[in-house]
């Protein structure tokens, strides 16, 4: 199971009319660790920040998956809270277990249709609580890199 941290990062930007002013981006880092996701939401925005920028907050999140959008207008991402429901056989109760889903659409309407095609084929009964749209940016997923040996020596000679 991946583990998301929000991170904002501040800087100036040049807005529409020309003038320059102070944001506060979040965006969502799949990492192990606060340092882990600093380092990357650093490495992956500094391409398209001039300027100084620095990571201003970073915080653990609650959210246990993503469905992605398979087309490019999908620019918003929808935070879906939705309670798994579960009987407990002890007591015959009806227990709800909330989880929070990320959602890359476009509007609402794609992100509960995007929700509803992720969660097919589930056998688990669950209800929609929430959907509200995030201010989240981007998404940056783990990716694993190469090792050195690999990169520098990709077809090693085998010796006999």
């Amino acid at each position: 199971m991946a583990l998301y941290f929000e991170c904002k990062v501040r800087y100036e930007k040049m807005g529409e009319n020309g003038l320059v002013k102070k944001v506060n981006e979040p965006y969502l880092v799949d990492a192990l660790t606060f340092t882990e996701a600093e380092a990357r939401v650093t490495e992956e925005v500094k391409p398209f920040i001039s300027g100084d920028f620095d990571v201003a907050a970073a915080k653990k999140t609650k959210i246990a998956e993503i469905f992605w959008a398979s087309i490019d207008i999908a620019d918003r991402f929808y935070l879906v809270k939705v309670n798994f429901i579960t009987i407990d056989e002890k007591t015959s109760q009806e227990k709800k277990a909330a989880n929070l889903i990320l959602v890359q659409a476009s509007d609402f309407h794609g992100a509960l249709n995007r929700f509803e095609e992720g969660m097919k084929g589930t056998m688990a009964d669950y209800e929609i609580a929430a959907i509200s749209e995030t201010p989240i940016v981007d998404v940056f997923n783990y990716v694993a890199k190469e090792t050195t040996e690999q990169t520098n020596n990709p077809q090693k000679p085998q010796q006999q």
